[in-house]
């Protein structure tokens, strides 16, 4: 991130809690216009999305190699390829941090080094800082450099993540809008064959995919994304207020997408999600209360997979992500490689239709 109140965490690969409660307090004071509206519109369009939710039906028929997709991150090092064709994963993932534009030639070059064997869908997510949220002449010349450099790789771009989080940048869902936007324009302009992802909330907050997908901006999503994390209930199968396990709040996100006039389609790509493992601190993103062994990931895992394209309405789910000792399928503390259970999970399932 580009100023000190954003603080990243290398250890479990997301920022810290911004410490400044002042700063905190201060930036919400400024967008506090925009989350009324939030408030508002979601009074309004989460009670007819229930209610609708169970009428719409989906239609999406795929197999496990195209339905499954996998994160992979520079910062990992140049051995997950070989990794990535022992799974036999086509459709991969990889985080492109704005406040890095100035490596974008090693992004490129990381890439295109998946394509030696199979050419790979590449989906980049491009992750926001605030010197792009707030100043738009920088961000739109980083889009249009991101969208020129990788021309050749990638059709797919999610514009920022984890919206709903102040740790990762925006303070507002209008923030998030207006920096979408400027990603819009430049591919109305210049990259119409292109397709744009959000808005990326994290979590069973839909409130945030209300205001973003029903507001008075010319904003379209070509696909909608989601980090439908589900792992503070436990299994896929637990509810969170009562009714709302895995299935149902899929059937909730499909409903609101099918309701939305900023939907262009039907598609939904939920494009993170994992569970933390047990005694992996600090390497965890949350705390030991919430991880589970490897042995209980790996039941989580394929419920959730199987939840999700038995559905219908989900068109792809990337895990998050290779490597990653405290929630991914391998584990590389003290420079060894070690396959979790999960891993060797995650490629029978590839295997299996």
């Amino acid at each position: 991130m580009s100023n000190n109140h954003f603080v990243w965490d290398s250890y479990s690969d997301q920022p810290h809690v911004i410490k400044d409660r002042a700063y905190k307090k201060a930036m919400r004071r400024k967008e506090s216009k925009d989350n009324i509206k939030l408030l508002f519109t979601s009074l309004f369009v989460l009670p007819i999305s229930i209610i609708f939710m169970k009428l719409f039906k989906g239609k999406v028929k795929t197999t496990n190699k195209d339905f499954i997709g996998l994160g992979v991150n520079l910062d990992k090092g140049n051995f997950q390829q070989e990794l990535v064709e022992e799974l036999g994963v086509k459709n991969l993932v990889i985080r492109l941090p704005l406040n890095d534009i100035k490596n974008i030639l090693s992004y490129v070059e990381f890439a295109n080094s998946f394509n030696k064997n199979e050419k790979k869908n590449i989906l980049i997510n491009i992750i926001q800082d605030r010197e792009n949220i707030e100043n738009h002449e920088i961000l739109e010349k980083n889009f249009e450099l991101i969208f020129q450099n990788f021309k050749d790789i990638s059709t797919e771009f999610q514009i920022g993540t984890t919206i709903n989080r102040l740790k990762w940048g925006f303070f507002s869902t209008l923030e998030f809008m207006n920096f979408y936007m400027i990603a819009q324009k430049v591919k109305e302009k210049k990259y119409p064959n292109i397709k744009l992802l959000g808005p990326s909330v994290i979590d069973f907050e839909y409130y945030y995919n209300a205001r973003a997908m029903f507001n008075s901006k010319k904003i379209k999503y070509d696909i909608i994304s989601a980090l439908l994390y589900v792992d503070r209930r436990g299994s896929a199968k637990n509810t969170q207020y009562g009714i709302f396990d895995l299935k149902n709040k899929i059937d909730m996100l499909f409903s609101l997408v099918k309701l939305s006039p900023k939907a262009k389609s039907d598609d939904i790509y939920i494009t993170e999600v994992n569970w933390p493992i047990s005694n992996t601190a600090p390497y965890a993103p949350t705390s030991e209360k919430e991880c589970v062994s490897c042995e209980v990931y790996t039941k989580y895992m394929l419920e959730y997979f199987e939840i999700a394209r038995n559905s219908k309405k989900i068109k792809r789910v990337y895990w998050h992500q290779l490597i990653a000792p405290g929630y991914g399928l391998v584990d590389n503390r003290d420079e060894k490689i070690l396959k979790y259970p999960q891993f060797y999970a995650f490629k029978e399932m590839l295997k299996n239709g």
